[in-house]
């Protein structure tokens, strides 16, 4: 559980670093990805990891899924409010509640869903309190709701990779495959040339890397070991956090109703956080 949180937390500061790359959407994420994938695979093979071609069609869905989700959501978050795109972007539950019911036989009783409805309202005050400022942009927001069908099937993919695959070598296998995928995609978008970035922006890459991009790998090995539609709901606290941050740190100022939602949504995932950690703790004790 404390791996899930920690990716949520990761992702919301993830989201303001994106705004500060000198980079079209579209290069940050190939960039990164690649970035990624030359590190990860380093620190494999140095481990004596190998890759394989199982191993590669196995996290093959999930990577090429992460890789569009995150490219489309990087032109997203650069075109309307930080607080409309990371908001939509995490109504993702509304999708993956049913998934971790049918498919992967998880219990989703009214206590549940009752807070799950909480939290969308409080998600709800936050994207309609931002329609009246400067920068929110429709088409923006139409991105992000894509962005999160991507990020849905990410998280029901993933899990499933999980089954077979260690986390490491699950994340490792990904992100070559999402280097792959994005590599013509970026291609085009930078008029059939690749641009490498500059110091500077390879600087905002790295920490996209380390702070998200670690995200990554906390969930996918939290997929494991939580519920799936636990660790997606938890996905509801980035956007109080990423607006919050955005207000200070990308003069995006918040409203108060705003603040009403992102307090609103808090509130109901500290809720489910320590329901299951008391669950958790509970089914310990009467195994040992």
């Amino acid at each position: 559980m404390a791996a899930a949180v920690l990716a949520a937390l990761s992702w919301a500061a993830g989201n303001i670093i994106v705004r500060t790359v000198p980079l079209p959407g579209i290069q940050v994420a190939f960039w990164r990805i690649l970035l990624g994938a030359v590190v990860y695979t380093a620190i494999f093979v140095a481990r004596g990891g190998r890759i394989s071609k199982r191993n590669l069609m196995l996290s093959a869905p999930a990577g090429a899924v992460i890789a569009i989700e995150i490219a489309i959501f990087f032109v997203a978050i650069k075109a309307t409010t930080v607080a409309n795109a990371v908001v939509i972007g995490n109504l993702q539950p509304l999708i993956l509640f049913y998934f971790a019911s049918r498919r992967f036989g998880e219990s989703i009783n009214r206590w549940f869903i009752g807070v799950a409805v909480v939290a969308f309202i409080g998600v709800a005050i936050v994207v309609f309190g931002s329609s009246s400022t400067a920068v929110w942009n429709p088409w923006g927001d139409f991105l992000a709701f894509v962005a999160m069908l991507f990020f849905a099937a990410y998280f029901v993919l993933a899990k499933t990779a999980r089954q077979q695959l260690a986390t490491f070598e699950f994340q490792t296998m990904q992100l070559l495959v999402g280097s792959a995928t994005l590599a013509p995609i970026a291609f085009v978008d930078a008029g059939l040339k690749f641009d490498v970035p500059s110091l500077e922006a390879w600087g905002g890459l790295a920490l996209l890397l380390a702070i998200p991009g670690t995200g990554h790998l906390l969930m996918n090995f939290s997929h494991l070991k939580v519920k799936l539609s636990v660790t997606s709901l938890l996905t509801l606290g980035i956007p109080a956090l990423s607006t919050l941050a955005a207000a200070l740190f990308l003069d995006e100022p918040a409203n108060l109703i705003q603040y009403a939602g992102m307090a609103l949504v808090v509130t109901a995932l500290a809720t489910v956080i320590t329901r299951e950690s008391r669950l958790r703790s509970r089914a310990v004790a009467q195994t040992s």
